[in-house]
C-alpha cells in the first residue's frame, strides 16, 4: 500500500466516525470475509471509494463488514439508503461498481441486473 492510499483511508475512516451517526443518506457495505477478498473484494471496496471521490459524493459512507456466507455470489455489497430496504448486489466487478454509483446512489434506481435476494 502506498503512503498517499493510508492517508486518504485514514481520512475516510474519520469521516465514517462522523457520518456513521446516522447522518449517511447512503452506507455501501461491502463483504470482506476471505472468499470475498479471494474474488475481488478489496478492489470492489477501492472502486466504490474512488467513484464516491471522483463524483464528490456527500452522505455515502463506504465501509466493511464479514462473511456473508455467500461464497458463490462473492464479491458482495450491501446498499442502505436511509428509509429504504437494503439491496444487496453480487458477484460484483470494478465496472458494475461504476454503474450501481450512476443508477442506485446518484440516480436513485436499483440495478437490477445485479441484485441477489437473501433467503429469509
Amino acid at each position: 500500500m502506498k503512503i498517499e492510499e493510508l492517508k486518504r483511508i485514514r481520512e475516510q475512516t474519520a469521516e465514517e466516525m462522523v457520518l456513521g451517526e446516522g447522518k449517511a443518506r447512503f452506507q455501501i457495505r461491502i463483504a470482506m470475509g476471505t472468499s470475498g477478498i479471494a474474488v475481488g473484494s478489496r478492489a470492489v471496496r477501492k472502486a466504490f471509494l474512488d467513484e464516491v471521490d471522483k463524483r464528490s459524493l456527500s452522505g455515502v459512507l463506504v465501509m466493511e463488514t464479514g462473511e456473508r456466507g455467500w461464497a458463490s455470489c462473492e464479491p458482495v455489497a450491501e446498499v442502505r439508503e436511509l428509509g429504504k430496504e437494503s439491496v444487496f448486489y453480487s458477484c460484483l466487478t470494478i465496472d458494475k461498481v461504476r454503474r450501481i454509483v450512476d443508477e442506485h446512489i446518484v440516480g436513485g434506481v436499483p440495478v437490477s441486473d445485479y441484485q441477489i435476494h437473501p433467503a429469509g
